[in-house]
Protein backbone atom coordinates (compact mmCIF):
# COMPACT_ATOMS: atom_id res chain seq x y z
CA UNK A 1 0.00 0.00 0.00
CA UNK A 2 1.05 3.21 -1.28
CA UNK A 3 1.89 5.55 2.15
CA UNK A 4 0.28 8.85 2.11
CA UNK A 5 2.49 12.48 1.72
CA UNK A 6 1.32 15.76 2.64
CA UNK A 7 3.03 18.97 2.68
CA UNK A 8 1.97 19.38 6.64
CA UNK A 9 0.00 16.89 8.93
CA UNK A 10 -2.00 18.94 11.74
CA UNK A 11 -2.48 16.80 15.33
CA UNK A 12 -5.28 18.27 17.00
CA UNK A 13 -8.25 19.77 15.74
CA UNK A 14 -9.01 22.30 18.41
CA UNK A 15 -8.55 26.12 17.53
CA UNK A 16 -5.43 25.73 17.23
CA UNK A 17 -5.31 22.91 15.10
CA UNK A 18 -8.33 24.31 13.17
CA UNK A 19 -6.50 27.60 12.70
CA UNK A 20 -3.35 26.23 11.35
CA UNK A 21 -5.06 23.49 9.42
CA UNK A 22 -7.41 26.43 7.42
CA UNK A 23 -4.67 28.86 7.18
CA UNK A 24 -2.69 26.39 4.98
CA UNK A 25 -5.19 25.28 3.38
CA UNK A 26 -5.86 28.59 2.21
CA UNK A 27 -2.45 28.59 0.88
CA UNK A 28 -2.54 26.09 -1.25
CA UNK A 29 -1.22 23.28 0.75
CA UNK A 30 -2.19 19.31 0.97
CA UNK A 31 -3.50 19.39 4.24
CA UNK A 32 -4.50 16.40 6.47
CA UNK A 33 -5.39 16.79 10.21
CA UNK A 34 -5.00 13.61 12.67
CA UNK A 35 -7.67 13.48 15.64
CA UNK A 36 -7.34 11.29 18.05
CA UNK A 37 -11.39 11.28 19.40
CA UNK A 38 -14.19 10.02 17.03
CA UNK A 39 -15.29 13.64 16.15
CA UNK A 40 -13.33 16.81 15.48
CA UNK A 41 -13.20 20.46 17.95
CA UNK A 42 -10.97 18.95 20.67
CA UNK A 43 -11.22 19.73 24.04
CA UNK A 44 -12.49 22.95 23.54
CA UNK A 45 -15.63 22.07 21.78
CA UNK A 46 -16.61 18.70 23.54
CA UNK A 47 -15.36 19.01 27.32
CA UNK A 48 -14.77 22.84 27.68
CA UNK A 49 -14.94 26.07 26.59
CA UNK A 50 -18.08 24.94 24.99
CA UNK A 51 -19.94 23.04 27.23
CA UNK A 52 -18.78 24.63 29.58
CA UNK A 53 -20.29 28.22 28.54
CA UNK A 54 -23.60 26.73 27.02
CA UNK A 55 -24.00 25.02 30.74
CA UNK A 56 -23.26 28.32 32.26
CA UNK A 57 -25.78 30.50 30.00
CA UNK A 58 -28.80 27.57 30.83
CA UNK A 59 -28.44 28.18 34.20
CA UNK A 60 -28.33 31.57 34.35
CA UNK A 61 -31.20 31.41 32.50
CA UNK A 62 -32.46 29.66 35.00
CA UNK A 63 -31.42 31.93 37.64
CA UNK A 64 -32.85 34.86 35.78
CA UNK A 65 -36.16 33.39 35.56
CA UNK A 66 -36.06 32.63 39.10
CA UNK A 67 -36.08 36.00 39.84
CA UNK A 68 -38.11 37.55 37.39
CA UNK A 69 -41.18 39.08 39.17
CA UNK A 70 -43.43 37.89 36.19
CA UNK A 71 -42.87 34.61 37.05
CA UNK A 72 -42.78 34.15 40.66
CA UNK A 73 -45.93 32.18 40.95
CA UNK A 74 -44.44 29.39 38.13
CA UNK A 75 -40.83 29.16 39.87
CA UNK A 76 -42.09 26.00 41.82
CA UNK A 77 -43.11 24.17 38.37
CA UNK A 78 -39.43 24.38 37.18
CA UNK A 79 -37.43 20.98 37.57
CA UNK A 80 -33.99 21.63 35.80
CA UNK A 81 -31.25 19.19 37.27
CA UNK A 82 -27.85 18.99 36.57
CA UNK A 83 -27.65 16.65 33.53
CA UNK A 84 -30.68 18.27 31.93
CA UNK A 85 -28.72 21.59 31.85
CA UNK A 86 -26.17 18.94 30.36
CA UNK A 87 -27.82 17.77 27.56
CA UNK A 88 -29.09 21.45 26.75
CA UNK A 89 -25.73 22.20 25.80
CA UNK A 90 -25.80 18.65 23.39
CA UNK A 91 -27.12 20.69 20.11
CA UNK A 92 -24.71 23.50 20.31
CA UNK A 93 -21.69 20.75 20.34
CA UNK A 94 -23.02 18.81 17.59
CA UNK A 95 -23.63 22.42 15.37
CA UNK A 96 -19.99 23.29 16.31
CA UNK A 97 -18.56 19.58 15.21
CA UNK A 98 -21.12 20.28 11.82
CA UNK A 99 -19.39 23.28 10.76
CA UNK A 100 -16.44 22.55 11.04
CA UNK A 101 -16.78 19.17 9.20
CA UNK A 102 -17.93 21.53 6.27
CA UNK A 103 -14.75 23.59 6.68
CA UNK A 104 -12.27 20.95 6.57
CA UNK A 105 -14.78 19.09 3.26
CA UNK A 106 -15.24 22.76 1.44
CA UNK A 107 -10.83 23.28 1.42
CA UNK A 108 -9.91 19.20 0.75
CA UNK A 109 -8.69 18.95 4.24
CA UNK A 110 -8.49 15.05 4.93
CA UNK A 111 -9.16 13.80 8.60
CA UNK A 112 -7.94 10.67 10.13
CA UNK A 113 -8.87 9.68 13.53
CA UNK A 114 -6.47 7.81 15.89
CA UNK A 115 -3.87 8.18 17.81
CA UNK A 116 -0.72 10.15 16.61
CA UNK A 117 3.11 8.96 17.21
CA UNK A 118 6.38 10.11 15.49
CA UNK A 119 7.94 6.97 13.75
CA UNK A 120 10.76 9.22 12.78
CA UNK A 121 11.04 13.11 12.00
CA UNK A 122 9.03 12.82 9.07
CA UNK A 123 6.70 9.86 9.59
CA UNK A 124 3.89 9.38 11.91
CA UNK A 125 1.92 6.55 13.20
CA UNK A 126 -2.07 7.00 13.51
CA UNK A 127 -3.42 3.98 15.56
CA UNK A 128 -6.97 3.71 15.17
CA UNK A 129 -9.52 2.56 17.76
CA UNK A 130 -10.31 -0.88 16.41
CA UNK A 131 -6.47 -1.80 16.58
CA UNK A 132 -4.97 -1.41 13.04
CA UNK A 133 -2.65 1.38 12.33
CA UNK A 134 -1.39 3.44 9.14
CA UNK A 135 1.75 5.48 8.67
CA UNK A 136 1.70 8.62 6.56
CA UNK A 137 4.48 11.57 5.52
CA UNK A 138 5.05 14.82 5.60
CA UNK A 139 7.09 17.94 5.18
CA UNK A 140 5.92 19.66 8.17
CA UNK A 141 4.07 18.91 10.93
CA UNK A 142 1.36 21.25 13.80
CA UNK A 143 1.16 20.11 17.27
CA UNK A 144 -2.36 21.11 18.47
CA UNK A 145 -3.13 18.98 20.93
CA UNK A 146 -4.41 20.96 23.49
CA UNK A 147 -4.44 20.34 27.15
CA UNK A 148 -6.01 17.47 29.83
CA UNK A 149 -6.64 18.16 33.65
CA UNK A 150 -3.58 17.73 35.93
CA UNK A 151 -4.21 14.04 37.31
CA UNK A 152 -1.49 14.06 40.81
CA UNK A 153 -0.60 10.57 41.67
CA UNK A 154 -2.09 10.20 44.95
CA UNK A 155 -5.46 10.38 44.04
CA UNK A 156 -7.69 7.97 42.80
CA UNK A 157 -9.95 10.07 39.64
CA UNK A 158 -11.48 6.57 38.73
CA UNK A 159 -13.74 6.81 42.28
CA UNK A 160 -17.61 8.08 41.32
CA UNK A 161 -17.16 10.88 43.41
CA UNK A 162 -13.85 12.32 42.38
CA UNK A 163 -13.93 14.67 39.31
CA UNK A 164 -11.81 16.96 37.07
CA UNK A 165 -13.10 19.50 34.48
CA UNK A 166 -13.76 16.99 32.04
CA UNK A 167 -15.56 13.99 34.11
CA UNK A 168 -17.89 16.42 35.83
CA UNK A 169 -19.25 16.61 32.09
CA UNK A 170 -20.50 13.13 32.25
CA UNK A 171 -21.83 13.59 36.31
CA UNK A 172 -25.10 12.11 36.35
CA UNK A 173 -27.41 13.58 38.87
CA UNK A 174 -26.83 16.81 40.45
CA UNK A 175 -24.64 16.70 44.56
CA UNK A 176 -26.31 18.01 46.72
CA UNK A 177 -22.46 19.57 48.44
CA UNK A 178 -19.55 20.08 46.44
CA UNK A 179 -15.93 20.98 46.66
CA UNK A 180 -13.92 22.32 44.51
CA UNK A 181 -9.91 22.29 44.55
CA UNK A 182 -8.56 24.88 42.99
CA UNK A 183 -9.44 28.47 42.70
CA UNK A 184 -8.22 29.22 38.78
CA UNK A 185 -10.69 29.94 36.01
CA UNK A 186 -11.85 26.50 35.73
CA UNK A 187 -12.71 26.38 39.48
CA UNK A 188 -14.18 29.43 39.66
CA UNK A 189 -16.29 29.17 36.73
CA UNK A 190 -17.87 25.65 37.89
CA UNK A 191 -18.61 27.16 41.49
CA UNK A 192 -20.30 29.68 39.98
CA UNK A 193 -22.14 27.08 38.36
CA UNK A 194 -23.20 24.21 40.69
CA UNK A 195 -24.18 27.32 43.98
CA UNK A 196 -26.90 28.45 41.08
CA UNK A 197 -27.97 24.84 40.91
CA UNK A 198 -28.67 25.61 44.93
CA UNK A 199 -25.45 23.33 45.62
CA UNK A 200 -23.54 23.75 48.51
CA UNK A 201 -20.33 24.64 47.45
CA UNK A 202 -16.63 25.13 49.23
CA UNK A 203 -13.98 26.92 46.72
CA UNK A 204 -10.43 26.05 48.12
CA UNK A 205 -7.66 28.14 46.97
CA UNK A 206 -4.49 27.47 47.23
CA UNK A 207 -3.65 31.08 47.16
CA UNK A 208 -4.27 34.10 49.00
CA UNK A 209 -6.85 35.34 46.74
CA UNK A 210 -9.22 34.53 43.88
CA UNK A 211 -7.85 34.98 40.69
CA UNK A 212 -4.74 36.96 41.63
CA UNK A 213 -3.70 37.98 38.03
CA UNK A 214 -6.33 40.11 37.77
CA UNK A 215 -7.31 43.68 39.02
CA UNK A 216 -7.66 43.84 43.01
CA UNK A 217 -11.00 45.35 42.81
CA UNK A 218 -12.70 42.96 40.12
CA UNK A 219 -11.42 40.18 42.40
CA UNK A 220 -12.91 41.48 45.28
CA UNK A 221 -16.32 41.74 43.59
CA UNK A 222 -16.04 38.05 42.39
CA UNK A 223 -15.27 37.03 46.12
CA UNK A 224 -18.37 38.81 47.38
CA UNK A 225 -20.84 37.68 45.31
CA UNK A 226 -19.50 33.88 45.09
CA UNK A 227 -19.68 34.24 48.88
CA UNK A 228 -23.65 35.91 48.63
CA UNK A 229 -24.38 33.22 46.27
CA UNK A 230 -23.95 30.47 48.78
CA UNK A 231 -20.13 29.77 48.15
CA UNK A 232 -17.37 28.89 50.85
CA UNK A 233 -14.31 30.27 50.25
CA UNK A 234 -10.99 29.12 51.60
CA UNK A 235 -8.08 31.05 50.62
CA UNK A 236 -4.24 29.30 51.70
CA UNK A 237 -5.23 26.36 51.53
CA UNK A 238 -3.08 23.42 50.10
CA UNK A 239 -4.71 19.59 50.18
CA UNK A 240 -2.88 16.71 52.47
CA UNK A 241 -4.72 13.62 50.70
CA UNK A 242 -8.20 12.96 49.55
CA UNK A 243 -10.29 9.90 50.96
CA UNK A 244 -13.14 8.99 49.11
CA UNK A 245 -16.56 7.49 51.33
CA UNK A 246 -19.38 5.32 50.28
CA UNK A 247 -21.28 8.76 51.41
CA UNK A 248 -19.12 11.24 50.65
CA UNK A 249 -14.97 12.36 50.21
CA UNK A 250 -13.12 14.31 52.27
CA UNK A 251 -10.52 16.83 51.27
CA UNK A 252 -8.11 16.86 53.79
CA UNK A 253 -5.72 19.85 54.36
CA UNK A 254 -2.56 20.77 55.43
CA UNK A 255 -3.78 23.06 58.02
CA UNK A 256 -5.75 20.46 59.48
CA UNK A 257 -9.20 21.78 57.51
CA UNK A 258 -11.49 18.96 55.89
CA UNK A 259 -14.27 19.52 54.06
CA UNK A 260 -16.66 16.22 53.15
CA UNK A 261 -18.91 16.70 50.20
CA UNK A 262 -20.52 14.41 48.36
CA UNK A 263 -18.51 15.43 44.87
CA UNK A 264 -14.86 16.46 45.09
CA UNK A 265 -13.56 18.68 41.56
CA UNK A 266 -10.34 18.67 40.96
CA UNK A 267 -9.66 21.74 38.98
CA UNK A 268 -6.05 22.86 39.94
CA UNK A 269 -3.49 22.67 36.86
CA UNK A 270 -3.02 21.73 33.22
CA UNK A 271 -0.93 19.08 31.48
CA UNK A 272 -0.26 19.61 27.65
CA UNK A 273 -1.16 16.27 25.77
CA UNK A 274 1.98 14.85 24.71
CA UNK A 275 2.42 11.73 26.41
CA UNK A 276 3.12 8.85 24.29
CA UNK A 277 3.84 10.80 21.21
CA UNK A 278 7.08 9.63 20.41
CA UNK A 279 8.46 13.26 21.32
CA UNK A 280 11.56 13.00 23.01
CA UNK A 281 12.95 10.20 20.72
CA UNK A 282 12.76 12.52 17.48
CA UNK A 283 14.37 15.55 19.85
CA UNK A 284 11.62 18.03 20.59
CA UNK A 285 12.08 19.11 24.09
CA UNK A 286 9.04 18.33 26.40
CA UNK A 287 8.99 20.13 29.80
CA UNK A 288 7.54 18.98 33.39
CA UNK A 289 3.85 19.92 32.74
CA UNK A 290 3.72 17.81 28.85
CA UNK A 291 4.19 21.43 27.42
CA UNK A 292 6.53 21.68 24.16
CA UNK A 293 9.41 24.24 24.16
CA UNK A 294 8.54 26.28 21.32
CA UNK A 295 10.48 30.24 20.22
CA UNK A 296 9.13 32.82 19.21
CA UNK A 297 7.96 31.49 15.65
CA UNK A 298 6.23 28.72 17.83
CA UNK A 299 8.92 26.43 16.56
CA UNK A 300 10.39 23.31 18.45
CA UNK A 301 14.17 22.76 17.99
CA UNK A 302 13.45 20.24 14.72
CA UNK A 303 12.77 23.80 12.27
CA UNK A 304 9.65 22.00 10.85
CA UNK A 305 7.94 20.77 13.47
CA UNK A 306 5.34 23.47 14.87
CA UNK A 307 3.52 23.54 18.42
CA UNK A 308 0.21 25.97 18.96
CA UNK A 309 -2.20 26.48 21.54
CA UNK A 310 -2.01 24.67 25.16
CA UNK A 311 0.01 22.19 24.62
CA UNK A 312 2.94 25.05 23.50
CA UNK A 313 1.94 26.52 27.39
CA UNK A 314 0.39 29.90 28.07
CA UNK A 315 -2.40 31.83 27.86
CA UNK A 316 -4.39 28.58 27.46
CA UNK A 317 -7.32 30.70 25.54
CA UNK A 318 -9.10 29.08 22.87
CA UNK A 319 -9.11 32.43 21.57
CA UNK A 320 -5.14 33.11 21.74
CA UNK A 321 -5.00 29.36 20.08
CA UNK A 322 -6.76 29.58 17.26
CA UNK A 323 -4.77 32.86 16.47
CA UNK A 324 -1.47 30.84 17.32
CA UNK A 325 -2.62 28.23 14.65
CA UNK A 326 -3.02 30.77 12.02
CA UNK A 327 0.18 32.63 12.98
CA UNK A 328 2.05 28.64 12.44
CA UNK A 329 0.27 28.54 9.27
CA UNK A 330 1.72 31.09 7.80
CA UNK A 331 4.98 30.79 9.02
CA UNK A 332 4.84 27.46 7.27
CA UNK A 333 3.04 28.13 3.91
CA UNK A 334 5.37 31.39 3.45
CA UNK A 335 8.36 31.71 5.76
CA UNK A 336 7.04 34.76 7.88
CA UNK A 337 3.96 36.49 9.13
CA UNK A 338 2.37 39.37 7.52
CA UNK A 339 0.75 40.05 11.43
CA UNK A 340 1.99 39.47 14.87
CA UNK A 341 0.21 37.95 17.34
CA UNK A 342 -0.97 41.00 19.88
CA UNK A 343 0.23 40.95 23.28
CA UNK A 344 -2.51 42.35 25.00
CA UNK A 345 -5.88 39.94 24.54
CA UNK A 346 -8.60 40.20 26.36
CA UNK A 347 -9.73 37.43 29.36
CA UNK A 348 -13.16 36.34 29.40
CA UNK A 349 -14.19 34.56 32.70
CA UNK A 350 -17.84 33.11 32.40
CA UNK A 351 -18.56 32.97 36.27
CA UNK A 352 -22.07 34.17 37.21
CA UNK A 353 -21.67 37.51 36.89
CA UNK A 354 -18.93 37.05 34.19
CA UNK A 355 -15.37 38.84 34.14
CA UNK A 356 -13.65 40.49 31.47
CA UNK A 357 -9.99 42.46 31.42
CA UNK A 358 -7.58 43.97 28.89
CA UNK A 359 -4.32 45.48 30.09
CA UNK A 360 -3.06 46.80 33.31
CA UNK A 361 -3.88 46.66 36.68
CA UNK A 362 -4.06 49.22 39.51
CA UNK A 363 -1.23 47.15 41.10
CA UNK A 364 0.71 46.82 38.10
CA UNK A 365 0.69 50.90 37.58
CA UNK A 366 1.35 51.22 40.85
CA UNK A 367 4.86 49.30 41.20
CA UNK A 368 5.73 50.68 37.89
CA UNK A 369 4.84 54.20 39.38
CA UNK A 370 2.57 55.31 36.11
CA UNK A 371 0.82 58.39 37.08
CA UNK A 372 -3.02 56.92 36.18
CA UNK A 373 -6.67 57.86 37.25
CA UNK A 374 -9.81 55.49 37.14
CA UNK A 375 -13.20 56.26 35.83
CA UNK A 376 -16.18 53.56 36.65
CA UNK A 377 -19.45 53.30 35.55
CA UNK A 378 -21.69 51.43 38.22
CA UNK A 379 -23.89 49.02 35.71
CA UNK A 380 -27.05 49.75 38.86
CA UNK A 381 -26.94 53.24 36.67
CA UNK A 382 -26.97 51.64 33.39
CA UNK A 383 -30.47 52.34 31.75
CA UNK A 384 -29.88 48.93 29.79
CA UNK A 385 -28.88 47.13 33.27
CA UNK A 386 -32.02 48.39 35.05
CA UNK A 387 -34.33 47.07 31.64
CA UNK A 388 -32.50 43.54 31.76
CA UNK A 389 -32.45 43.11 36.16
CA UNK A 390 -28.53 42.66 35.58
CA UNK A 391 -27.51 45.80 37.85
CA UNK A 392 -24.63 44.00 39.38
CA UNK A 393 -21.52 45.04 38.44
CA UNK A 394 -18.98 47.81 36.93
CA UNK A 395 -16.79 48.96 34.02
CA UNK A 396 -13.45 50.37 35.03
CA UNK A 397 -11.39 51.96 32.88
CA UNK A 398 -7.47 53.13 34.05
CA UNK A 399 -5.95 55.74 31.98
CA UNK A 400 -2.97 58.18 32.08
CA UNK A 401 -3.54 61.17 34.18
CA UNK A 402 -1.08 63.44 31.34
CA UNK A 403 -2.11 61.80 28.13
CA UNK A 404 -5.50 60.77 28.84
CA UNK A 405 -3.82 56.89 27.34
CA UNK A 406 -6.24 54.37 28.06
CA UNK A 407 -3.63 51.68 30.45
CA UNK A 408 -6.32 48.90 30.97
CA UNK A 409 -10.34 48.14 31.08
CA UNK A 410 -11.52 45.71 34.11
CA UNK A 411 -15.25 44.75 33.55
CA UNK A 412 -17.43 42.77 35.73
CA UNK A 413 -21.15 41.72 35.28
CA UNK A 414 -23.56 40.65 32.80
CA UNK A 415 -22.18 40.64 28.94
CA UNK A 416 -18.73 41.96 30.32
CA UNK A 417 -16.74 39.52 27.76
CA UNK A 418 -19.09 41.26 25.00
CA UNK A 419 -18.23 44.90 26.04
CA UNK A 420 -14.81 44.60 26.70
CA UNK A 421 -14.33 44.74 22.80
CA UNK A 422 -14.87 47.99 22.62
CA UNK A 423 -12.42 49.15 24.63
CA UNK A 424 -9.55 46.57 22.85
CA UNK A 425 -10.56 48.53 19.76
CA UNK A 426 -9.67 51.75 21.03
CA UNK A 427 -6.48 50.48 23.22
CA UNK A 428 -4.79 48.86 19.45
CA UNK A 429 -4.61 52.54 18.21
CA UNK A 430 -1.69 53.56 18.06
CA UNK A 431 -0.33 57.29 19.54
CA UNK A 432 -2.49 59.96 20.05
CA UNK A 433 -6.02 57.52 18.82
CA UNK A 434 -5.62 55.61 22.00
CA UNK A 435 -7.35 58.12 24.17
CA UNK A 436 -10.03 58.16 26.32
CA UNK A 437 -11.98 61.43 24.98
CA UNK A 438 -12.59 58.69 22.12
CA UNK A 439 -15.98 57.59 24.89
CA UNK A 440 -16.67 60.84 25.84
CA UNK A 441 -16.76 62.20 22.21
CA UNK A 442 -18.68 59.30 20.60
CA UNK A 443 -22.47 59.08 20.33
CA UNK A 444 -23.10 55.32 22.05
CA UNK A 445 -26.88 53.66 21.34
CA UNK A 446 -29.27 54.16 24.33
CA UNK A 447 -29.96 52.03 25.71
CA UNK A 448 -27.47 49.98 25.80
CA UNK A 449 -24.24 47.87 27.96
CA UNK A 450 -21.96 49.99 25.51
CA UNK A 451 -23.20 53.72 26.73
CA UNK A 452 -21.36 52.49 30.61
CA UNK A 453 -17.73 53.72 28.76
CA UNK A 454 -19.28 56.79 28.10
CA UNK A 455 -20.42 57.43 31.73
CA UNK A 456 -16.72 55.65 33.20
CA UNK A 457 -15.09 57.92 31.03
CA UNK A 458 -16.46 61.25 32.10
CA UNK A 459 -15.93 59.55 35.73
CA UNK A 460 -12.62 59.11 35.20
CA UNK A 461 -12.27 62.89 33.98
CA UNK A 462 -14.29 64.18 36.34
CA UNK A 463 -12.04 63.33 38.94
CA UNK A 464 -9.01 65.21 37.39
CA UNK A 465 -10.71 68.03 36.03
Amino acid sequence: MTQKHYDTLVIGSGPAGEGAAMKLAKSGQNIAIVEKHSKVGGGCTHWGTIPSKALRHNISMLVDYKRNPLFLHSVEQVNADYPRMLRAADSVIQEQVSTRYRYYSRNNVDIFNGSASFVDANTLNILHVDGSSEQVTANNFVIATGSSPYHPDDIDFSHPRIHDSDSILSLKHTPKSLTVYGAGVIGCEYASIFCNLDVKVNLVDTRDRLLSFLDDEITDALSYHLRNQGVVIRNNEEYERVEPMADGVVLHCKSGKKFKTDILLWANGRSGNTRDMGLEEIGVRVNHRGQIEVNERYQTDLEHIFAAGDVAGPPGLASASYDQGRFVGAQISAGKCDWNLIEQFPTGIYTNPEISSLGKTERELTEQQVPYEVGHAMFKSIARAQITGHTVGMLKILFHRETFEILGIHCFGETAAEIIHIGQAIMSQKGEANNLHYFTETTFNYPTMAEAYRVAALNGLNRIF
